[in-house]
Order: C-alpha cells, then sequence, then structure tokens
C-alpha cells in the first residue's frame, strides 16, 4: 500500500555509510588519474593509485572540439579505469572533468561515451570548485598550523590560485592558461628560444593581473605547488642542486637558461623528465615564473595532494554526512532569507510524493532526494529580487553563483528545478552540458510543483492523506472524499497547472 502524504514525518533517512574503499577520478587536460583509498575511522589510506598521459587539451582544435583521436585516447583509460571500479558503488565514487571539457563543444556527447566505459557518472567542475576541490587535497597533505598559504596549481589547461587557511579557501581563482595550451600556443613547433619564454611569460602576467593585487594584499606565510608541472620542476631543480627544498626564483632562472640552451624539446637531457612532461614542461615554467614575479613568490614548496585527493575528501564528507553542499545550501537560504517553514512544509511534501513514485520512476538514486530536498529550500530565493518572476530570478542566481561542493551540471539540475517549479515549464539554457536524465529530471520538477501548488495556502495545519500514482502520460492524485469541496484555491490551481503540463506533454489526472 502506498504511503499518503499526511503519514509523512518529514525525516531524512539515513543512508548507509560506505564501509569499503573510496575512487576519485581526475580527468585533467594533460593526464587522468584515479585514486582509490580504504576509508579509516579518521582518516583516508590510499591503496591505489593509475596515472595516465592521455594528453586530452592536445585534441582541441581551433573550434574548441575533441577530436576523435583524443577521445579515443581517452575513453580507452577511463575503460581500463573502469575495470578496477566496476564492483564499486556509485555512491563511493566521484568523476570529474575539468578545464577540457568546460570548453569543448562536443563535450556532452563525449560524456556519454566517457560514463559508460567508466560504469560511473562524470560531473564537469567549474574552475572556482577545481580550485576548492585542490585546496583541500593540498590541506590535508600538510600539517594544520602554517597559517594562511597560498596555492597554486598550473594544470593543463587552467591555472588555480587559493588562499586558504586550515581546511578553508578564503579566496580562490581559476585563471585560463595551463602548461599543454601555453606550450601549444607559444612552443608549437618545440623549439625553446628565449623570445618564446617572453611572448608567454607577459600573456601569463597579463592573465594574473585580475587577481595579483588581492592576493599580495591579503599575504599568506607559505606557498604551496600541486600536481605535475610544480612537481617536475621541484623535482628537476633539486637533482640539478639549484634548491634544495622547493622552487626558487633563482632554481627557475636556471632552468630557463637549460631549456633555451637546449634549443629544442626534443633535445632536453634532464633526469627523471619523461617525454610527455617535456612537452608541456616550456608552457608550464612560463606561467610558473609569472607567478613568481606576479605574486612576489620567493619559495615553492611541491604538495603530495592535489585535486584527487581534493575529491576523495569530499566524498569523505559527503559519506560521513559533513556534505559541504548542505553548508552551501544553508548560506544560501540564510544570504535570501528564505521562508523556512514554507521551505520544510514543500521539502516533506515532496520527499512524501516521491516515496510513493520513486520505484515506477526509477527515482531510487539518494542524489534524486538530495536535489529534490534542496531545489524545496532554494525555490523561492528569487522573492529577494521581486515577486514578478522570481522563478526565473531564483535559477539565474543558482545557475551563475559559486556553489562549493556543485558541479555545473549539479547547478544546472537545481536551476532547472527552480525554473520549473512554477509557470511555464521551462529549463535555463545549460552552459555546460547536462549528464542528468532528462525524464529523470522532468519527473523531479512535477514533483517539485506538485509540493508547492499543495502547500500555497503556507498553512501549518498538515495535508491530508493524499496518494499519488504514476500513468501511463503522468500523475493521478486521489484525495479524501469532500477536502477538495472545502479547499477550491487548490481545485484552482490544479486546474490551471493541467493545460500548463499538457504542454510538456504529462498528464494530471484528479480523483
Amino acid at each position: 500500500m502506498t504511503s499518503p502524504v499526511a503519514s509523512s514525518s518529514g525525516a531524512v533517512p539515513v543512508v548507509a555509510p560506505v564501509t569499503g574503499p573510496a575512487a576519485a577520478v581526475d580527468l585533467g587536460s594533460n593526464s587522468f588519474h584515479m585514486v582509490i583509498a580504504r576509508v579509516d575511522e579518521h582518516d583516508l589510506r590510499i591503496v591505489d593509485r593509475i596515472r595516465e598521459p592521455v594528453q586530452l587539451a592536445m585534441g582541441l582544435d581551433e573550434r574548441e572540439h575533441l577530436s576523435e583521436e583524443a577521445q579515443a585516447r581517452a575513453l580507452e583509460c577511463l575503460s581500463r579505469f573502469g575495470q578496477r571500479l566496476r564492483d564499486m558503488p556509485a555512491t563511493s565514487v566521484r568523476a570529474v572533468g575539468t578545464n577540457t571539457l568546460r570548453k569543448a563543444k562536443n563535450a556532452r556527447a563525449f560524456l556519454a561515451r566517457a560514463q559508460k566505459a567508466l560504469g560511473h557518472r562524470v560531473e564537469i567542475v567549474s574552475g572556482t570548485e577545481e580550485a576548492r576541490l585542490i585546496y583541500l587535497g593540498v590541506a590535508h597533505s600538510l600539517s594544520d598550523d602554517e597559517g594562511r598559504r597560498l596555492v597554486v596549481d598550473i594544470g593543463g589547461g587552467s591555472t588555480e590560485c587559493i588562499l586558504g587557511e586550515r581546511f578553508e579557501p578564503l579566496r580562490a581563482d581559476s585563471l585560463h592558461m595551463g602548461c599543454v595550451s601555453w606550450s601549444k600556443r607559444f612552443f608549437p613547433d618545440g623549439r625553446l628560444r628565449r623570445e618564446a619564454f617572453k611572448e608567454a611569460e607577459l600573456a601569463a602576467r597579463l592573465e594574473l593581473q585580475t587577481i595579483e593585487r588581492r592576493f599580495r594584499n591579503l599575504g599568506w606565510e607559505a606557498a604551496v605547488g600541486a600536481s605535475g608541472t610544480v612537481v617536475t620542476i621541484a623535482e628537476i631543480v633539486r637533482q640539478q642542486g639549484w634548491a634544495e627544498q622547493g622552487i626558487t626564483r633563482a632554481s627557475l632562472r636556471k632552468l630557463r637558461k637549460a631549456l633555451v640552451a637546449a634549443e629544442a624539446v626534443g633535445k632536453l637531457a634532464l633526469p627523471t623528465l619523461k617525454p610527455e612532461r617535456a612537452a608541456v614542461l616550456p608552457g608550464g615554467l612560463a606561467i610558473l615564473s609569472a607567478i613568481f614575479d606576479a605574486l612576489e613568490v620567493e619559495e615553492l614548496r611541491p604538495s603530495t595532494g592535489a585535486l584527487r585527493e581534493g575529491v576523495l575528501y569530499d566524498l569523505l564528507g559527503r559519506i560521513r554526512h559533513e556534505d559541504v553542499r548542505d553548508r552551501t545550501i544553508r548560506r544560501f537560504v540564510e544570504r535570501f532569507n528564505v521562508d523556512l517553514e514554507q521551505a520544510a512544509r514543500v521539502e516533506r511534501t515532496a520527499v512524501a510524493l516521491l516515496r510513493q513514485v520513486r520505484a515506477a520512476w526509477g527515482l531510487g538514486s539518494p542524489d534524486v532526494r538530495h536535489f529534490l530536498e534542496w531545489g524545496a529550500r532554494l525555490h523561492e530565493i528569487g522573492l529577494a529580487v521581486t515577486y514578478s518572476s522570481y522563478q526565473k530570478h531564483g535559477a539565474y542566481l543558482v545557475q551563475h553563483a559559486d556553489m562549493p561542493g556543485f558541479s555545473n551540471d549539479d547547478k544546472h539540475v537545481l536551476a532547472t528545478l527552480v525554473l520549473g517549479h512554477r509557470r511555464k515549464l521551462l529549463r535555463p539554457v545549460a552552459s555546460e552540458p547536462l549528464t542528468w536524465s532528462d525524464e529523470a529530471l522532468l519527473r523531479m520538477v512535477l514533483l517539485l510543483r506538485l509540493a508547492v501548488l499543495l502547500n500555497r495556502s503556507r498553512s501549518p495545519r498538515p495535508l491530508p492523506a493524499l496518494e499519488v500514482r504514476p500513468t501511463k502520460t503522468g500523475l493521478a492524485l486521489a484525495f479524501p472524499p469532500g477536502w477538495l469541496e472545502e479547499h477550491p484555491l487548490t481545485v484552482a490551481d490544479l486546474a490551471q497547472e493541467r493545460p500548463l503540463l499538457a504542454a510538456a506533454g504529462v498528464t494530471l489526472d484528479v480523483e
């Protein structure tokens, strides 16, 4: 027998914690990484790592389309990762794509193939979210008593600069330059000319102009670098005896001089420098040199933590119900002065409706419930702008705000829920490819719409024992005898709702 809305207590069931391993997959612009860790009582213990130099950014053409060759390399890598992750539940795996997938015009088609190869969902994260995750990974690799720190990560297609204290980033910026893109732009033939380094460093300084004053004014006590470019350069300058710990200004000058003397990438003879890293070293070196000059860095130490470790620790928070996304939603609720009682009523109703249809509609994933709850809490934030078309204002705020913990696709799902909860069934224009099922998202919107409609009176009295069941083309609602006659506003709202849903091919039957 289905559970009526009135019987719902609104309590959120506790998802069983993951006791097995957790995994993070980083689809970077230069390399793909997979890290698997065992979840201990207080920490993560790395049990497996795989890195493959896919060089995805090298496959972007002038129209910003990923070439078939680059896609093939990526899919072959992901199929190998997928074998290792095959028996792991979706709740213990998180895969993220970064700058190249943010830029690629054909990313949506590629993601469908990538997810099939990997066997798990792939999220595209914004530059700001990428920076947050990088900082989290670096912070967990260091002691937490170092005061304010600068973290720099030079990836294949973007460079993240973050200021933070302990485990909290204070300022995070993502810049449109990376070791792959800069090497392609300034060293396309592999020749290492002094003039090319000057041009590359000048272009990087121009990118850094937007952040350098704020970063220098805030200041830091230690500078740390993450990922391949920094780790490679730190190892080279240490082996050459140019710096004992980390990277210094003088060691960067000596390395640039050595590269210019070699004249070409193919002639580089530096210990431990792999061919695939050599090809993108010039661009990375130019960017790092510009960072040292723009931010007045004296020494930069390499970190063992990076994006993939940050993804793991973020996933650990979700596993332990310390989800940063919940904090983000709470901040939005506070910032936009949401009516908490009304949001709670809508949330309880939406969840109760979900319980009755989730099996038939295939909405059993914990993510569906989470997003429906978050959508209920945020559906009225647009009222902070104006009542007129407030659903559109709310969707815009969600789509374009920084939301720690949420990928670009996640934000689009939330924005779609907020926009679709009233009036015409519209969807925001996706700035990033959407990986959620369109049918599942439409069904979530329907549940939120009904929850909002049924609570329009904003009454503290509980709703009746309402039952909802899926039909071939939509939903059927059953009210207790006589209840609708006592609630004419609900009758009018349901009558107005039917043609709005019919325009989207959905029927609404009232029994």
